[in-house]
């Protein structure tokens, strides 16, 4: 049916059912797009928020628990997580996907599977691949060159899979350069199965077959939901007529019947209460301090807030609190806690005024009430965000500014009383450039979950220490966005024309000043890193680089950072970014405390995808390795030498002169006769394939002389 595999003799049946950030069981009426009600769950903080605690171990406890829930709720298949790159700001999914950067997303995605894959549940990582819009997705197709593919969009679901081996992928709705991600035997055959190893089922995305036939031909095996038999039909008429083997439907049927035999038969219990405290602690942990100066400049920063301050509370969220976003990850949740009910919890006595309306429309009576109780606190705390049907699965935002009437009231309550907290609620990022004109404290809270307004109060009383870290740059202006010329696309076409300088790596290609870049955040309490070495060992495809730093808590108080490893390669053949994250731990430590952190890269950390020869190589010479807390933000930066691989090419008669050239074998023959010839010439020459040179007679040989030429240096790099 929708959710459920059929029943056989002998053969359980499986219950599928959302899930990246708690589980979405329909028990009655079925959809996909979160319009019916499910079952109460535990609302954990949504994947933004999960993303940017950048805490491995954490997320994958959230993971064990949502595990636990689908076993009490009889579920064998949680669908998540996802491990799409959020390749621009605007898409409405962002809040359901983890971040810009393929290493930051595959290690979370990763954690998570582990987690719920712990309980006996499997993991379905999704929307493999290139799913990063909402609009027209069921047809779109996503335009990428393979190095882009392989270095970005393919690698944040290689990482995953091969840090925790999911027993589910689901494919995407959208077609990959022509042909439906379903319906690609190079996606879901050669590269999934063949060259990553991964053995698992692949299950389409809700309603995205549409010749079953041929997503079988290329390795998906689950359709769902149930089509009423009629593409059961077409698949045996299909074998019949000998069209399709009766080989390829015994293999996606053997992968379906092992996946139901390694789940658990029986249902469990779970501890719904531990699970509040959990996601509590989770959303405290995804939160990022953005900005905590003082209002004045004798004064201290307005954080952590202080006993014994009035406190004025503005902004409606505090009372109708955001905190999952729409469509098929929409969760029930066993308890909700709204920021008011926290600040009673905690006894504390303030003045609240909801200062705007969810719908946008502005109302000078509830702004005028803002403005008297901002006049009588010491300090503000202002709930802002974006409403809910400004993001949502099925369509793409077009604009990633704060309600107009959010930042006209910001305006307002900041001229009353300049001591001003801003909390955010968002799933995808916003513009802050009037936040921080207004606000000299500012908390970006994502989608929290139910006890998200819990985390804000134990972040904002210092209970907990701000460790949370931006897993996607925040623009100063949406048109910086790489891919803002080209999304969401048109007449049926979307074309990543920024290739791999998504995120930080555009930003960082285009020198261009941002808001608060990637891997951002502070703290109360102060970090410093020293003591960076790099050692490189191996070669080529065999090469590690071992990194090493001194972290020390330089401030008053315990606390978290995360140590982010970036690399690069400054003087490539292809174009590179800067720099790109190829490994981080986080670190919490006492005050004064020191710890030696170690981090060994892989070859991966320094290949690239080599269009031509069509396998990652390592580029021989110098990298860069930057170690700090931020894409912008590097403590020290070493140099080191490695060796590479060998990168000939067979030489053709179709090859430059440059080419031959650089030929170890006939190179200085070539160069030889190249001097000889006038300098406008000799600057042309390297461009100028070999058979049109010896077509100018300049060499004195014909084809067939250019034939044993080219044979000799071929045999040389046998």
């Amino acid at each position: 049916d929708y959710w459920r595999t059929k029943p056989l003799p002998g053969i359980a049946q499986v219950m599928l059912a959302d899930g990246p950030h708690g589980l979405r069981k329909q028990a009655d009426r079925a959809d996909h797009l979160g319009l019916n009600a499910s079952v109460p769950a535990t609302c954990f903080p949504t994947p933004a928020a999960l993303a940017a605690t950048w805490d491995v171990e954490l997320v994958e406890e959230v993971g064990a628990a949502i595990g636990a829930e689908a076993r009490d709720q009889g579920v064998g298949v949680v669908l998540g997580p996802g491990a799409n790159i959020k390749r621009d700001p605007r898409c409405g999914r962002n809040f359901e996907y983890y971040s810009e950067d393929p290493v930051h997303s595959g290690a979370i995605a990763a954690a998570m599977i582990r987690g719920i894959q712990r309980q006996g549940v499997a993991a379905c990582l999704k929307h493999f691949a290139a799913n990063n819009q909402e609009t027209d997705r069921l047809r779109i197709s996503a335009e990428i060159d393979e190095r882009t593919l392989r270095e970005i969009y393919l690698a944040s679901f290689e990482l995953a899979i091969a840090d925790s081996d999911p027993w589910v992928m689901m494919s995407s709705y959208n077609l990959i350069n022509g042909r439906y991600a379903g319906e690609s035997e190079w996606l879901l055959t050669d590269i999934l199965r063949d060259e990553w190893g991964w053995d698992g089922v692949v299950v389409s995305d809700w309603g995205a077959v549409f010749d079953r036939v041929a997503t079988l031909r290329a390795g998906l095996d689950l359709e769902m939901p149930y089509s009423g038999g009629l593409t059961d039909r077409e698949v045996v008429d299909a074998v019949r007529a000998g069209s399709l083997e009766e080989a390829v439907v015994d293999r996606s049927s053997r992968r379906v019947l092992e996946l139901i035999g390694k789940l658990p038969r029986e249902e469990s219990t779970a501890d719904y209460d531990a699970h509040h405290r959990l996601a509590r602690r989770a959303a405290a942990a995804g939160c990022v301090l953005l900005r905590n100066e003082p209002a004045r400049a004798d004064a201290d920063p307005l954080l952590p807030l202080r006993t014994g301050d009035r406190l004025a509370v503005i902004g409606e969220f505090a009372r109708t609190p955001r905190f999952q976003g729409a469509g098929s990850a929409q969760v029930t949740p066993t308890r909700l806690i709204s920021a008011l009910e926290a600040f009673e919890g905690r006894g504390i006595d303030l003045a609240f005024a909801p200062g705007h309306r969810l719908d946008g429309v502005p109302d000078e009576s509830l702004v005028r009430e803002a403005r008297e109780a901002a006049g009588a606190g010491d300090v503000i705390v202002m709930f802002l965000g974006l409403p809910a049907e400004d993001e949502s699965e099925g369509y793409d935002r077009t604009r990633i500014a704060l309600p107009a009437d959010q930042l006209a009231l910001l305006e307002e309550v900041a001229a009353a009383n300049p001591r001003v907290v801003v909390v955010l609620a968002n799933g995808g990022v916003v513009t802050l450039g009037e936040v921080n004109e207004h606000a000299p404290a500012i908390l970006e809270s994502w989608l929290g979950g139910q006890a998200g307004a819990e985390g804000v109060l134990d972040v904002l009383f210092g209970d907990v220490e701000p460790s949370g870290r931006l897993s996607e740059t925040i623009p100063l202006r949406l048109e910086d966005a790489p891919s803002y010329p080209s999304f969401p696309g048109e007449l049926g076409v979307s074309r990543y024309a920024e290739g791999v300088f998504v995120g930080y790596r555009g930003y960082d290609q285009r020198r261009l000043e941002v808001a608060y870049p990637f891997g951002f955040g502070l703290g109360y309490t102060t970090f410093a890193i020293n003591g960076v070495e790099v050692h490189a060992e191996g070669a080529g495809s065999a090469s590690t680089l071992t990194v090493t730093a001194d972290v020390t808590n330089t401030g008053s108080r315990g606390g978290a950072t995360v140590v982010q490893v970036y690399v690069g390669d400054p003087d490539a053949a292809v174009a590179r970014p800067e720099r790109e994250l190829k490994g981080f731990v986080r670190v919490e430590l006492a005050p004064g405390a020191t710890e030696r952190v170690r981090l060994t890269l892989g070859s991966r950390a320094l290949a690239y995808w080599h269009r031509v020869l069509g396998r990652w190589v390592v580029e021989g010479g110098e990298f860069v390795v930057g170690v700090g807390t931020s894409s912008r933000d590097i403590a020290a930066e070493v140099r080191v030498d490695v060796e590479g691989d060998d990168l000939r090419q067979p030489l053709t008669e179709m090859s430059t002169i440059g080419e031959l050239m650089a030929d170890p074998t006939i190179g200085a023959e070539i160069r030889a006769v190249v001097e000889q010839q006038p300098v406008q010439f000799q600057k042309q020459a390297p461009d100028i394939p070999a058979v049109t040179f010896v077509d100018f007679n300049i060499f004195d040989l014909d084809r067939d002389g250019l034939a044993a030429l080219l044979a000799r240096a071929n045999a040389a790099t046998q």
